[in-house]
């Protein structure tokens, strides 16, 4: 048998597949990437176990969870086990601490003849271990963000360099009004782990110097780590700069077409629901925002979207959108943006188009690499 595990960083950076034997209420408020929840123990019966330790101690908890946890039960569950080492011979089981629950379920794969190893210290022992990632990242990585209006493509800029942390992918969410996904984003912790995971992996494949989005606290509903954060309010900036019609095409890719591809993609066999969900999720983002357009701007905005809407639906042609998405780039985000830019023009080292931008952080990064 392999020997149990605390090797955390190979883990994380080798994509190592993991099984955990949490309880879906544990696995549901933390949890890591490509990791596949299959519990000892369901809610209802770790409810049950919990109540009985606290009352009459461990050995009365552990005999309790042995009969509740039985028979076909018990048969069934290390089915699911066996199938997950069969498929992942090179993985590891883990529970909270480490202790109890992975061990039981080691024992009870071994007596059905598999040897599967376990991470010591468990989940609490991965996310203690990703939160020192994270902190101790910032402190050694020099970062640069990437700024910009509205639509330059900055996120374009981030996928296209090894030694950036995608902030608002990890976050599920493009950082506007209008930045949610037809499917919602992840947890806190789940963000967090997510971002010292991408660090982890960056820094692994020899880079120290980063390279992120600006962006606010929070990214939808998902918060920036403090330590991070406050780094980033002293990091120097890239201006990336694009034209006003690119920007309105790109805006219109995102925000309309993949859009309502992802909607399509959530009912995939009922396009009329598919599609007014769509435009549900376009009108409102737009309603978020009235009061600091001014009503009589969002109602020419808001007449705008509908008309747009109503030809896209009866043509399947989206290029009637381009009239409100330029209204709202020249009447809102551009005007909130060069006060941005100008609160922190002195932290701006360089501005360009993509190209030299992405030139301009390639050199930035063998510099920190020399």
């Amino acid at each position: 048998m392999r020997d149990d595990i605390r090797d955390y960083g190979r883990l994380f950076i080798e994509n190592i597949p993991m099984m955990d034997v949490r309880a879906p209420v544990e696995f549901s408020k933390g949890a890591f990437p490509l990791v596949v929840n299959l519990p000892l123990m369901n809610d209802t019966e770790r409810q049950q176990v919990g109540t009985c330790y606290k009352n009459q101690g461990q050995h009365a908890a552990i005999e309790m969870g042995h009969n509740l946890v039985n028979g076909d039960l018990k048969a069934e569950r290390i089915a699911a086990w066996r199938a997950f080492a069969d498929a992942h011979p090179n993985g590891y089981l883990y529970c909270f601490r480490g202790g109890l629950r992975s061990q039981i379920v080691q024992q009870w794969l071994a007596e059905a003849g598999v040897q599967y190893p376990r991470v010591i210290g468990g989940y609490k022992a991965l996310r203690r271990f990703l939160i020192d990632t994270l902190e101790e990242s910032v402190k050694a990585c020099p970062m640069t963000l990437v700024a910009g209006l509205t639509g330059t493509g900055k996120t374009e800029v981030i996928t296209a360099l090894a030694n950036s942390v995608d902030l608002e992918g990890h976050a599920h969410h493009r950082g506007s009004s209008f930045g949610r996904h037809a499917t919602g984003q992840p947890g806190q912790i789940d963000f967090e782990n997510r971002l010292a995971i991408e660090m982890l992996k960056v820094r692994g494949a020899g880079h120290e110097h980063l390279v992120l989005e600006d962006e606010g606290r929070m990214v939808g509903s998902c918060s920036i780590p403090l330590p991070l954060y406050h780094a980033m309010q002293q990091a120097p900036l890239i201006w990336l700069e694009d034209s006003l019609e690119n920007r309105v095409t790109r805006i219109l890719q995102d925000y309309v077409v993949d859009m309502h591809a992802e909607y399509a993609a959530l009912f995939p066999t009922d396009p009329d629901q598919a599609f007014s969900t769509f435009a549900e999720y376009l009108t409102t983002s737009l309603l978020r925002i009235r009061k600091r357009l001014g009503g009589e701007q969002h109602q020419l905005l808001d007449e705008l979207m509908r008309s747009a809407l109503e030809s896209q639906m009866r043509t399947g042609d989206a290029s009637d959108h381009r009239g409100w998405i330029a209204g709202l780039l020249e009447n809102y985000y551009d005007p909130m943006y060069a006060y941005q830019r100008a609160a922190k023009e002195e932290r701006v080292v360089f501005s360009g188009d993509h190209q030299a931008v992405i030139e301009y952080l390639g050199e930035a990064s063998h510099r920190h690499q020399a």
